[in-house]
């Protein structure tokens, strides 16, 4: 079989982009999904490209996907011909090995290579036969990091083709609670913002990305080829406590730090801009740009110092002075007045930036060193060991030194190995238009120090990640894992030292460890102690020389091979079909591109442009929900939340919150009426009641009833209303396309929607029922009980395991296939509205604002500048596979509709 193996090395970072690069007459990719899960800030991806050769003959298909630089490859395979092909990770040299035998033998090879300033590309390729599929899945991980307080993923999506089945479904779970959640990136804008949803509750959010295949061509990044651009789902999480967030399982731990009640420590900062003949044109200009801007942001307890350097230093003042108007006018002077000239001396241009930081100490600050350039030392000293060796010697683990990189042509791995060594890090500035905007965006991560000389103590605790801190900064985090000695968790103590201006501050609480038990989750913090592990090997293989570097590299060889990640030290190797190429790509460092290579005979490949991320909107919601009832003593009462009203009552206030209706959610209960006899209640007054029965009172009839939510679009409570039995609605009607969807509830215990028909023009109608979908189109009628794509009209119609994805022009409808009770029920939900006005439905509800006034007596909304009534209630989300526990204002349907509910209702499907 080893003649049957074909290599591929993978790597990674915060996005996704699987790229297929097909001519659309030889095959076609008729599914795209990305999956991504967070949990605890750690974020596994799974990419799913399932592609047909529709030829007579068979043709080579190839799949290409970006991944971040900051992620671990841990899985790849194909399906081919009911056959799987399994990756399995080795170490590199064994790779390469094989790699060398498939070059001499004249075969091709794959490649791994830096685009832009995130990604790294992945491509491969494997012949299929004529009219058979291949299915390529790959995952991912990756720890995602804070900065300017928030999380990132991004998702980059770029299929080379419009996909009929295309989708991204992201889940992120935090126990802190999540705080707020946005989605932005290219692909959230315009056109495109209607195919986004978004779900929030609490500890759980829910992102979906469902464009129709007409949407997918005309978006800003979108051509006859289908999208080209990123999702970027932005996130923080609840910090209640001052230690942070703990979670142990067995034997492992993982802690995030990230205080943010702390007053801001005054800094001494000493900005080192090379001004050399290399940095001529743009990248001097953008410099000059950003300088000004940072100085514009000093406070005024802050002391700040400004070099600028070729083969000569040239002072702005030679001591550090306060941040005062005047200074600070003066300093943008110099900044004005910085020319490109002469050679690079960057060693004396550091030793002079940190000899003004030690002439100043200054007690209850922060010092930061920040270094600018483009290139190598040319003049003076340009032994690149001496230089560090000589910064290291100057800086004596007093302050960090920060290391910015500009463009290509600087030896990145000298400057990440100096900023190592003083507990700074490196970052490379990208040649472009927006290349001012990353120097100020980096200098507004360490611009407010908010704790240093931070140390991680975990009594009980083993095999630690690093501990040691210089410096914590406002919206950033400090993350540690490890191992609990023996699993003793009543022994494990968790405890941080810091200095705040000159107190010395101890974090200690351990009613904020959270004890977490579960495969899945035991699973998961041990995966981040490795990664975090082997993410801090690798840097350490910089600093250290001789037999520690060797027993450094040699675990972090072991625990990539354990873990299967691939990284800089191993391989994936896929056995494909016999007789295929062999393929074998190795991960970059930080700038490499496909000439660096050279040395590994890798072919050179052209790749796309990086795409920009840029703002967006968050896309509407409108889902289903099942309210659970409660059975107590007999009573009339309003159902109230976890809480009652506790919560509502601690304060009156008014505040006015956006509703966003494109998605509503329907949940049942059940209403106990005395010998048939209907409850009947004044319209607009309030909410309806849940009634409640003991075992004495008989012989009640059951009438169903469904709960259906107005979500909002941001973190204020959704309204909900009921809809009693099996009544039947117009959820969906799109006049100017002929589109109508219509629903009819079902009358029994734990029912959803029972049918839902789709009439697209005039003779193609489809009615969706658990069993199966029939299709009437004409005189013909056809019955679907399988997974086939089906194509009526306009309309086409995927059927997976639990729900069904209908796609109507700019209009995209998701039937959920819930089982409760042993009974199977159909949820709507629309997650794609489109931005026509004339759309009518309870599917596509407008907008509403309502103003939240909360008293000691009762709660009311004014919507339209009338009070209304409400209760809290909760309600089981259908919208979401996992149907999650919502909290709701409750009021009557012509309330939350604005009008009567015979508008919404119809007398035939």
């Amino acid at each position: 079989m080893e003649t049957a193996v074909g290599r591929i090395a993978l790597f990674g970072l915060l996005l996704a982009l699987v790229t297929t690069l097909p001519n659309k007459d030889d095959w076609d990719i008729y599914s795209f999904h990305i999956n991504s899960t967070v949990t605890g800030r750690y974020a596994t991806t799974v990419i799913t490209s399932r592609v047909a050769n529709r030829m007579n003959e068979s043709k080579e298909i190839e799949f290409q996907v970006r991944i971040p630089k900051n992620a671990f490859i841990s899985k790849f395979k194909m399906l081919i011909d009911g056959q799987e092909y399994d990756g399995v990770v080795k170490p590199k040299e064994q790779a390469q090995q094989q790699y060398t035998e498939a070059v001499s033998r004249g075969q091709s090879a794959g490649i791994v290579s830096s685009v832009g300033r995130t990604l790294e590309e992945f491509k491969t390729s494997v012949t299929v036969a004529a009219h058979k599929k291949v299915t390529f899945e790959l995952t991912y991980e990756e720890l995602l990091k804070r900065r300017h307080g928030k999380y990132e993923l991004q998702i980059h999506a770029r299929p080379m083709q419009p996909v009929k089945d295309f989708k991204v479904d992201v889940y992120i779970n935090e126990e802190a609670g999540i705080n707020f959640i946005e989605v932005k990136g290219g692909l959230s804008t315009k056109a495109l913002a209607n195919a986004i949803t978004k779900t929030h509750a609490k500890k759980e959010a829910w992102v979906y990305f469902y464009p129709t295949e007409d949407q997918q061509k005309t978006c800003d990044s979108c051509s006859d080829q289908g999208m080209n651009g990123d999702l970027v789902i932005v996130y923080d999480v609840n910090r209640d406590t001052s230690l942070g967030d703990i979670k142990k399982s067995a034997g492992y731990f993982v802690h995030h730090f990230a205080p943010s009640n702390l007053p801001r420590i005054p800094k001494n900062v000493v900005f080192v801009i090379d001004q050399s003949g290399s940095m001529s044109g743009r990248k001097i200009a953008q410099t000059r740009m950003a300088l000004i801007h940072i100085l514009s942001d000093l406070a005024e307890d802050d002391f700040f110092g400004l070099i600028s350097f070729d083969s000569q230093l040239f002072h702005w003042k030679r001591e550090l002075v306060q941040a005062t108007g005047a200074n600070l006018e003066s300093a943008k002077t110099f900044a004005r007045n910085i020319r490109d000239r002469g050679a690079t001396n960057i060693n004396e241009a550091v030793l002079e930036g940190a000899r003004m930081l030690n002439a100043h100490p200054r007690e209850g600050s922060a010092s930061i060193l920040i270094l600018l350039t483009d290139g190598d030392p040319t003049t003076g000293v340009t032994n690149l060991g001496q230089i560090q060796a000589n910064v290291k010697g100057a800086i004596k683990g007093k302050f960090p030194l920060y290391c910015l990189g500009f463009g290509f042509d600087v030896n990145f791995e000298f400057l990440e190995k100096m900023s190592l060594q003083n507990d700074g890090v490196a970052r490379r500035i990208y040649e472009d238009s927006d290349a001012n905007l990353q120097l100020k965006g980096f200098y507004e991560e360490v611009a407010t120090p908010l704790l240093t000389d931070v140390t991680m103590i975990y009594l009980g605790g083993t095999n630690l990640t690093q501990t040691n801190f210089s410096q914590y900064y406002n919206g950033s985090e400090i993350v540690v894992a490890g191992q609990i000695t023996d699993n003793n968790i009543e022994t494990f103590i968790p405890q941080v030292v810091a200095i705040s201006s000159n107190r010395r501050l101890v974090f200690s609480d351990t009613n904020t460890t959270a004890v977490s038990t579960g495969t899945m989750t035991d699973h998961h913090i041990q995966r981040v102690w490795a990664y975090l592990t082997v993410k801090q090997l690798l840097e350490k293989e910089l600093l250290v020389s001789g037999p520690e570097k060797k027993s450094v590299t040699e675990e972090a060889l072991r625990l990539s091979l354990k873990y299967n990640f691939v990284t800089p030290h191993t391989s994936m190797v896929v056995t494909k079909p016999l007789g295929e190429t062999t393929d074998v790509l190795h991960k970059p460092k930080e700038g490499e591109t496909t000439s660096d290579l050279s040395a590994l005979d890798l072919p050179t490949r052209q790749h796309s442009p990086p795409m920009l991320s840029s703002p967006g909107s968050s896309g509407r919601m409108f889902s289903m929900a099942f309210l659970r009832p409660d059975f107590g003593s007999g009573t009339l009462h309003h159902p109230q939340g976890p809480t009652g009203n506790s919560r509502s009552r601690s304060r009156s206030r008014s505040r006015k919150v956006k509703v966003q209706s494109a998605q509503v959610d329907l949940f049942d209960y059940e209403d106990y009426t005395d010998y048939g006899t209907a409850l009947n209640l004044p319209r607009g007054r309030g909410p309806l009641p849940t009634i409640v029965t003991t075992q004495k009172n008989l012989g009640r009839v059951y009438q169903r009833s469904h709960r259906f939510l107005i979500k909002p679009d941001n973190q204020s409570l959704p309204l909900c209303f009921d809809v009693a039995g099996n009544t039947q609605l117009k959820l969906f009607h799109h006049p100017n396309r002929g589109l109508s969807v219509n629903g009819r509830l079902d009358a029994t215990l734990h029912g959803g929607f029972k049918k839902i028909v789709i009439h697209s023009s005039t003779d193609v109608h489809i009615e969706v029922e658990t069993t199966g979908i029939t299709v009437r189109e004409g005189q013909t009628k056809t019955r679907h009980t399988g997974q086939d794509l089906i194509t009526a009209g306009s309309v086409t119609v995927i059927k997976r395991d639990k729900e069904i994805d209908i796609a109507a022009g700019d209009t995209r409808l998701l039937i959920l296939i819930h089982n409760r009770g042993h009974k199977e029920s159909l949820w709507p939900v629309l997650r794609q509205l489109p931005s026509d006005p004339s759309t009518t439905g309870i599917l596509a509800l407008k907008p509403t604002v309502y103003e939240e006034v909360q008293q000691t007596s009762s709660t009311k909304l004014k919507i339209n500048n009338q009070e209304i009534d409400v209760s809290r209630s909760t309600a089981d989300d259908f919208s979401i596979a996992s149907t999650p526990t919502l909290d709701c204002w409750l009021m009557s349907a012509e309330s939350a509709l604005q009008g009567s509910l015979d508008d919404f209702t119809i007398t035939k499907l």
